[in-house]
């Protein structure tokens, strides 16, 4: 076969034709003899095995045809590369294909009685039917998890056996989780798909006396010992020896039965860290009777994962005890050349190479699940990994058979890989992506936590962002994403708090572009311009990290994808985008500076006494086109305004389009401070509406106002929503008090003298724009104009407490 290395056109509608847009440094050392040919499984080893990588006949495939048994197929495709891909040879998309081969097993491995064979999927997306010799030998479902299946009682004879694998994979047609994959990418942040078998396909021997199907290890170093649980088919009674060595020297000897938890000493433990990535050796013998029946290889890191306070008071990351400062890239894990699949093991492990010598300790894969083997290389290389579960498509909710089915996923996903040393954590849900209940993605956190108490669970990345159903309150992190931030979010007592995506700054370098102009949050148009914002917003991370007590950032990106041009290196890993001499310096100065021992909160000014306020706004007048400040100074503007009945008295009535401009700054926003109004909704729908709020010349310093996204009353800062438990009614007048306390860094909202929602913030702009009734300011626009009824606005220079919000609103 020939794999298609040749130039990739684009189509008509401007996306990329089958082909090959750019090579990477190691695409032409790809050939149909050495497709991933390393051992796919290291923390299971055997010597026995045998890739079936490689050369494949392929076929389109129509719904419910028939499978082509002994049939030549028309094509030939390169497993294990992604349809899509043009590594595949093959470079389109099919919803439904046909993959075929012969193999024989080794006369040497003695398959039959004594000797089974397994067959061994890495990943296949998504729903697959592997046939031998005719007989169905698996089924599944899942694009990110491995399977197995023992196919001997199909084999016939010791000639050629016929595997055949059908696979529908019907990508966004369908709400399986499927990462950023797109059926028709976008010039956004939705990429290729990868469709059909992209992970290595390989088979071994195993006794029919019994045989390890996996390895469960959870290090404890507080007692240096490691919990091993031997998962083993047909072992009832079995016995295990598990064997630990620091290079040749034996550290310890374990015997027990397989299936149950085993306590492994392992005295003096050298601990696991980035600066030291030291792995002790594991080996596993399964005995029967006293003979031995398997023997497999292993390893495995001693480290913790926790948190504690620092010096300041706030709830941090620990690793190995000590607060870690987790700096950390968005990986997405894709590749012009194989989509989802690495060209080689060389470049699966440069990208994690790469990425530590620009100074970070951490990557938090982003939505997808990548191949063993690129833990592994995280393992050796002394790499922290926050690991997402792929979301299922953005848009509307999902169907209860498909909440089931990724909860399934999840569970899989966090079963498969609760033994590597890098992953520190969990990751639930993005941003709110196929989300479709806060409380049960509270519970399902919960689950994950209860499946891996060793972990970390961060129930929802971007938590503050986009489709989220808002803060569930469950897990150990608040994640916070900020373009182009960073996030200013604060840890709580019981959970830390980070930066879960930040920075995206871009640059679009000229003949390595996939498509023909880029994307990012900010544009750059040199090299030294984009290393200039990467530096001014990592020492903005720093800042973060030890006034607000952010425990983790999380840049965007590794490399460009695609139309996304904000990485570090170009999407075909070729060119280098900044200086990375500079970025090396700024990282390592947040890993040594954010340790835990920033100053505590100091005192904060008291502020006037009395539920009078600094300002107030009875709009007692009644007529005309100013309204008296009954406190202060600061008599307001009427604009597009008319006087309507209020609470008590007259009330000023907002069509859409006025405002109640104070024409003066009354809040000093980098400060403790209340705002307090009586408001009346003519409708609630889907825009947002302000009643009160103060210029920044971009976005207004805070919002309170009536939030169309969620529905729900809210006191906002831009990203940050403290909101109502409740749709306001229209109609209904509604007492709403924001609080903002610097000292404690919460924004909350009261309605009706009661607390209805609060939001830990760090910092707040310092703003010298007017304070403003009746609209926002947003982008540099003013937007968000109210649609209803005004009454007594009041402003405090101070935090009110709770008990004094439940007495103004009764007033």
């Amino acid at each position: 076969m020939v794999v298609a290395f040749g130039s990739r056109a684009e189509a008509d509608d401007g996306s990329q034709a089958a082909g090959l847009s750019m090579t990477t440094p190691w695409t032409d050392d790809v050939s149909p003899d050495n497709a991933l040919p390393d051992y796919p499984r290291p923390q299971l080893t055997r010597s026995a095995w045998r890739s079936l990588n490689g050369t494949w006949e392929f076929a389109g495939a129509a719904a419910d045809e028939q499978p082509p048994f002994g049939q030549t197929l028309d094509e030939e495709i390169l497993v294990p590369y992604p349809v899509e891909s043009s590594l595949s040879g093959i470079g389109r998309r099919e919803d439904r294909m046909w993959y075929r081969r012969t193999f024989e097993a080794p006369r040497s491995w003695h398959i039959g009685p004594e000797s089974r064979l397994v067959l061994n999927f890495g990943a296949i997306d998504y729903d697959s039917t592997v046939y031998v010799n005719g007989v169905e030998v698996a089924t599944h479902r899942g694009g990110y998890d491995k399977f197995s299946a023992d196919v001997t009682d199909a084999l016939r004879g010791n000639g050629p056996q016929e595997i055949l694998v059908g696979v529908t994979d019907l990508g966004d047609q369908t709400w399986q989780p499927l990462g950023k994959q797109r059926n028709v990418p976008d010039r956004g942040i939705f990429y290729e798909g990868a469709s059909g078998i992209w992970q290595t396909v390989w088979m071994e021997p195993v006794s029919a006396r019994g045989h390890v199907q996996s390895l469960r290890t959870t290090p404890d170093i507080d007692s240096s010992t490691l919990a091993l649980t031997v998962d083993a088919a047909d072992a009832d009674g079995a016995s295990v020896e598990a064997v630990v060595k620091a290079g040749k020297k034996t550290v310890s000897v374990t015997r027990g039965t397989a299936g149950a938890k085993l306590t492994v000493p392992v005295p003096k433990a050298r601990l696991w860290s980035p600066d030291d990535p030291y792995l002790y050796q594991l080996q596993v013998t399964l005995k029967r009777g006293g003979k031995v029946v398997d023997t497999v290889g292993s390893y495995f890191g001693m480290r913790e994962i926790g948190t504690k306070k620092g010096a300041d008071g706030k709830l941090r990351i620990t690793l190995n005890k000590k607060i870690t400062f987790l700096m950390s890239t968005l990986d997405q894990g894709y590749w012009p050349d194989g989509i989802y699949t690495a060209p080689t093991d060389e470049a699966l492990r440069w990208d994690i190479s790469e990425t530590k010598k620009l100074g970070f300790n951490t990557i938090r894969k982003h939505i997808k699940v990548e191949p063993d083997r690129w833990y592994y290389a995280a393992d050796q290389l002394g790499m922290l990994v926050w690991q997402d579960m792929p979301a299922m498509k953005t848009g509307g909710t999902p169907p209860p058979e498909a909440q089931e089915q990724f909860k399934l996923e999840l569970e899989t996903m966090v079963d498969q890989h609760d033994s590597w040393t890098s992953i520190i954590g969990w990751v639930p849900f993005n941003e709110g992506w196929g989300e479709w209940d806060r409380t049960e993605t509270g519970e399902i956190a919960d689950q994950v936590k209860a499946q891996d108490p060793s972990r970390l669970v961060n129930a929802h990345s971007g938590v503050n962002c986009c489709d989220s159903h808002g803060d569930s309150g469950r897990g150990d992190v608040i994640d916070w994403h900020a373009y182009t931030g960073p996030a200013q979010n604060m840890p709580t007592d019981d959970r830390v708090a980070i930066d879960g995506e930040h920075g995206g700054y871009g640059l679009e370098v000229e003949d390595h572009m996939w498509f023909g102009e880029g994307h990012a949050y900010q544009m750059a148009a040199t090299k030294e311009e984009l290393t200039s914002l990467y530096v001014e917003n990592q020492e903005a991370v720093l800042d973060s990290a030890q006034r607000c007590g952010i425990s983790s950032a999380i840049y965007t990106q590794t490399t460009d994808v695609e139309h996304e041009v904000n990485g570090f290196y170009t999407y075909d890993r070729q060119v280098k985008k900044m200086d990375f001499a500079q970025v090396r310096a700024v990282n390592q100065s947040i890993i040594d500076g954010a340790d835990g021992s920033g100053t505590p909160p100091g005192e904060v000014d008291p502020g006037t006494p009395g539920l009078d306020g600094v300002h107030a706004y009875p709009f007692s007048e009644g007529s005309g086109t100013t309204t008296a400040d009954a406190v202060g100074d600061a008599d307001a503007t009427l604009t597009e305004t008319e006087w309507a009945p209020g609470v008590d008295g007259n009330a000023l009535s907002f069509a859409g389009a006025g405002e109640a401009d104070t024409g003066d700054t009354l809040i000093k926003t980098d400060g403790s401070y209340s705002v307090s109004a009586w408001v009346k909704l003519d409708e609630a729908g889907d825009s947002f509406q302000t009643a009160v709020s103060q210029d920044t010349g971009r976005d207004s310093a805070f919002f309170l106002q009536y939030s169309g996204a969620d529905q729900r009353w809210s006191m906002s800062f831009s990203g940050v929503r403290a909101l109502s438990s409740e749709k306001p009614e229209p109609g209904r007048w509604y007492h709403l008090t924001g609080v903002r306390d610097a000292a404690t860094g919460s924004l909350a909202l009261y309605v009706d003298g009661h607390k209805q929602g609060e939001q830990q913030v760090c910092t707040a702009p310092a703003t010298t724009g007017h304070t403003v009734v009746g609209r926002g300011q947003f982008g540099g626009n003013l937007v968000d104009y109210l649609r209803g009824d005004i009454d007594e606005v009041r402003v405090f220079d101070r935090a009110l407490s709770a008990e004094e919000v439940a007495q103004l609103a009764g007033q």
